[in-house]
């Protein structure tokens, strides 16, 4: 059986390459009957520790990013945490904060498997010249399918977060 899951791994990355290059801050997303996952990474010329506190500042966020209109909580490991995003503003997003390694991860989940999650997983990698953002988020479930219509396409926003967090950060990078 994990012969076969790797087997349809590969095949599922040689079908869409994009998705694993999901670099220079265009998203991609990968669409299966009972998941979707879409991510999106970015070269920021930042210290990692300057991008870590921008992304873990919950009073600040919505100041530098344009895609999120409201949050409520402390990023904090094993926080509650809410939020409005501009892909669904009528909705609060109420998230837990899963696991957090300081400059390097980050997972935010909702739902409930095997029905429902959602897993937003946020990393950091050192560079020469400051760090790679990657910000990758899957939902899916049981109940996926019947829900997947009327989730909308995270792409766009993905995209302007990655956008909005490299501006700041380079801003403040240059500032120091």
């Amino acid at each position: 059986m994990k012969n076969f899951q790797v087997f349809f791994l590969i095949l599922t990355i040689m079908a869409n390459p994009s998705f694993t290059q999901a670099q220079n801050g265009k998203a991609s997303t990968l669409k299966k009957t009972f998941s979707r996952e879409t991510a999106v990474s970015i070269e920021i010329k930042a210290d990692p520790a300057i991008v870590w506190s921008l992304l873990t500042n919950g009073s600040d966020i919505t100041r530098w990013n344009s895609t999120i209109t409201f949050f409520e909580g402390d990023i904090e490991e094993g926080n509650k945490i809410k939020l409005k995003s501009v892909v669904d503003e009528k909705r609060t997003f109420k998230l837990k904060v899963k696991e957090m390694i300081p400059e390097q991860k980050m997972l935010w989940s909702d739902g409930a498997a095997p029905f429902f999650k959602g897993v937003r997983k946020y990393t950091l990698r050192k560079t020469a010249d400051g760090c790679i953002f990657e910000m990758r988020e899957k939902i899916g479930g049981l109940m996926f399918p019947m829900a997947a219509g009327s989730i909308p396409p995270f792409d766009a926003s993905f995209e302007q977060f990655a956008a909005d967090l490299k501006k700041e950060a380079e801003e403040i990078e240059r500032g120091k």
